[in-house]
């Protein structure tokens, strides 16, 4: 088992992180390891979950904070073990989201008298279908562990704190029509055809941008694929359009259904999925302190994070973590040092002073 040394520089943590592998459903290994690490530190109080692992201080401060990050990644792409070049970290898990973990698992270490009582939690399963998330098996299991004033999910953000997220909801748009030889095309009905009123809907749709405690959330609707034929030689009778909606985190996810209705009226129309969206928050006193941290910049989320779970349970979220998010999932996944270390330095002078 990898023994790390959370009071290393976060780099050197984030390095021995990444060269666990530790994709969804086989974090064991690494679960291991942070688990051992965070007992050795003696003022913590440490459970395991699954390949879940939390650790939180009970000094009785009028306020919580809640650190967390996943500890899986995506199938590894030609990307480990890790390669070091000057400045910068390469390999799977750098940017999502090990620099994180590392800056949340050093803190854990070092801080030992906070300003607010913390709670950090290294989960799994959170790369693959909701289902298997391990917050939401925390949830369940362990609730009392989830609570707190303000939860900072170590998401990359570019090292800028990123308020709320958008909600997101996925459709489909079911035609019919009628099965016939092409040679007799004209005694059947296409349904792929018929995708053209669906399709020329969402051409004119105009998305808003709505604006919320000073952030800018973009909305969008658009189709995402689309399924039909049967055989080189048959008119399609059934087609199928999928639609995704990211919608700004004023609307419900009852409002945002009611909406793509409206946008899509007199057509078949199932929803598939749908998660709600996360208020940024800002007005609460532990994020306005985190904000003021990080020197007044924030940003709105525009994406789904876990951010929404935390925020359904009645607290402020935010995404801070180092590293560019639209490296995520690719095979050149990198991040910075710097970087790594700037997210420490805001989040002690946050937690710390």
């Amino acid at each position: 088992m990898t023994e790390l040394d959370l009071r290393a520089d976060p780099v050197d943590i984030a390095c021995a992180l990444v060269d666990i592998p530790s994709v969804s459903g086989e974090e064991g290994f690494i679960a291991d390891a942070v688990q051992a690490a965070l007992t050795r530190l003696g003022h913590l109080e440490v459970v395991r979950n699954g390949d879940a692992v939390l650790a939180r201080t009970n000094l009785g401060r009028p306020s919580r904070v809640v650190l967390a990050g996943h500890l899986d990644t995506v199938p590894v792409n030609q990307n480990l073990p890790l390669r070091r070049d000057g400045d910068v970290l390469h390999g799977l898990g750098t940017v999502d989201m090990k620099g994180g973990d590392a800056v949340f698992l050093h803190l854990a270490a070092t801080i030992t008298q906070p300003r607010h009582d913390l709670t950090f939690v290294f989960y799994d399963c959170e790369e693959v279908e909701a289902v298997r998330n391990g917050l939401g098996r925390i949830e369940r299991e362990l609730p009392d562990w989830l609570g707190g004033d303000l939860a900072i999910v170590g998401e990359p953000s570019n090292a800028v704190i990123e308020a709320g997220c958008q909600g997101t909801m996925r459709v489909e748009l079911r035609r019919t029509g009628k099965r016939a030889h092409t040679a007799r095309a004209w005694t059947g009905v296409n349904a792929i055809h018929a995708l053209d009123e669906p399709l020329r809907r969402l051409t004119e749709y105009r998305p808003r941008d709505v604006e919320i405690d000073g952030l800018t959330y973009r909305e969008g609707l658009q189709a995402v694929s689309v399924r039909g034929g049967v055989a080189g030689n048959v008119v399609p009778d059934e087609a199928v359009l999928a639609v995704n909606f990211r919608f700004a985190p004023d609307r419900t996810p009852e409002q945002a259904e009611e909406h793509v209705r409206q946008v899509f009226g007199g057509l078949d129309l199932s929803v598939v999925d749908s998660s709600a969206g996360a208020l940024p928050g800002l007005s609460a006193p532990a994020a306005a302190e985190l904000v003021q941290a990080a020197g007044g910049k924030v940003a709105a989320k525009l994406g789904w994070t876990d951010v929404a779970r935390f925020a359904a349970l009645g607290m402020p979220a935010v995404n801070f973590g180092p590293g560019d998010p639209t490296l995520a999932h690719t095979r050149e996944e990198h991040v910075s040092a710097t970087e790594i270390r700037q997210v420490a330095h805001v989040l002690r002078d946050f937690l710390a002073k």
